[in-house]
């Protein structure tokens, strides 16, 4: 009787549970600063529009950095390029940690933004290196679990860390785990530099550009911006309007996170396995239903009780999650070996932008009365929905070209694990 083997090898569970925890700090800094906005205007003497910009700043910075980086994204080793960014993150942090002015803060912020900003698309990159397309669905479950983590223990803790303390904290509690992370990276992760045995030819700008030209390569570019869009529309102002519409009190507001990040850290891995076993495409469908149907409910709600509020959130995350799973796997698959580094990083700045853009037109969609009520928030619900939509209809010419693309190179008989 022949032994199962089993799906993962220990080096790469290893390594997914590394870009897990990576993730996790990445996405902790870029969360944790709009709760602490309320402790930010009070203690560094700011207004709104100034907390917004040091939100905004770092999206921003991070997108330009990644189309800048892009190009040279696949001509290192992808352990070193990591590295290289992820320690110059940890010192962008460390000066947020100990900014004592709103302009020194500003200016750590786009530092922050502008390494942090690239680490995304390095890891996307390592992981379709590493791992067969059969199973990326599962292995980005799991690192997207990092986003749920940061709401279950990050944000509850950073503020705890800033009420005790001072809001430094948080930064500085970010760069402790993260210089553990670091450490793991320098002294277990292996080089990844299989793609360097097939160089692009030119210089870094030439290969920028050609990756941009790629019309197959467009289309996911596309894709990743009206993704976006529908996430960063709802993000802003969902608080506002779960207190001021919904009638959440505040101190209501951290169960409401709490047991959406559980969830979602239940959910996530099966989401990612789904995708592999019935097809990548089938599960964004699903979770863009769901994403549809439960923002146009959420977003015409009156007040409302806290526990059907907390189900038809929890409801709208599995759906987002969905699409977010299904779609980076499928997008994994788009790029040659060669290009991989400069598309994930060309992506992700597109994802940035697009998400800073998103948050900028919804701010020119709905309107806040002088009681604090947000008007016209079933309109942003029905824009996302028609983003929802117009990105269905994308992500099927990418799903139909990557099952092209690896039936190509597939044996005639095998079966196709994209669709």
């Amino acid at each position: 009787m022949s032994e199962t083997k089993p799906t993962f090898t220990g080096y790469e569970k290893f390594i997914i549970a590394l870009l897990a925890t990576l993730q996790f700090t990445v996405v902790l800094d870029f969360m944790v600063l709009s709760p602490l906005g309320y402790i930010l205007l009070d203690k560094l003497s700011i207004t709104t529009s100034q907390f917004g910009l040091v939100v905004s700043a770092y999206a921003f910075s991070a997108g330009a950095s990644g189309l800048l980086t892009a190009g040279f994204a696949d001509k290192f080793d992808r352990k070193k390029l990591l590295l290289f960014f992820y320690v110059g993150f940890l010192v962008g942090t460390f000066f947020c940690g100990i900014a004592p002015t709103y302009h020194l803060l500003l200016a750590a912020r786009i530092f922050t933004g502008i390494f942090g900003g690239v680490i995304g698309s390095i890891s996307f990159a390592i992981i379709t290196d590493l791992f067969a397309i059969n199973v990326r669905g599962r292995v980005m479950g799991f690192v997207q679990m990092a986003f749920a983590s940061s709401q279950v223990l990050g944000i509850p803790i950073g503020l705890y860390l800033a009420n005790q303390f001072s809001w430094h904290a948080p930064f500085l509690m970010i760069v402790g785990l993260g210089l553990i992370v670091g450490i793991l990276i320098v002294t277990r992760m292996k080089p990844i530099d299989a793609h360097l045995k097939n160089p692009q030819k030119g210089n870094a700008f030439q290969h920028l550009a050609k990756t941009l030209a790629r019309p197959d390569y467009l289309q996911g570019f596309a894709a990743t911006a009206l993704l976006a869009t529908g996430g960063f529309m709802l993000m802003p102002f969902g608080t506002a309007f779960g207190v001021h519409n919904l009638g959440i009190a505040e101190g209501s507001l951290p169960t409401l996170y709490m047991v959406t990040g559980i969830s979602m850290l239940v959910f996530s891995p099966m989401i990612g396995k789904l995708s592999d076993k019935a097809g990548k495409y089938k599960v964004f469908l699903m979770g863009s239903t769901v994403t549809c149907i439960m923002t146009l409910i959420y977003c015409n709600l009156s007040v409302t009780p806290l526990w059907i509020i907390i189900g038809l959130n929890v409801l709208l995350f599995i759906g987002i999650t969905g699409r977010m799973i299904s779609a980076s796997a499928l997008m994994t698959a788009v790029p040659d070996p060669q290009d991989r580094g400069a598309y994930m990083g060309i992506n992700s700045s597109i994802q940035q932008i697009a998400g800073g853009l998103a948050s900028l037109l919804a701010g020119f969609i709905v309107s806040e009365t002088s009681t604090g009520f947000i008007e016209n928030y079933p309109l942003l619900g029905d824009v996302v929905v028609f983003a929802v939509i117009v990105t269905a209809l994308l992500m099927y010419r990418i799903h139909k070209y990557v099952a092209a693309k690896l039936a190509a190179v597939a044996p005639a008989n095998a079966p196709n694990p994209a669709v």
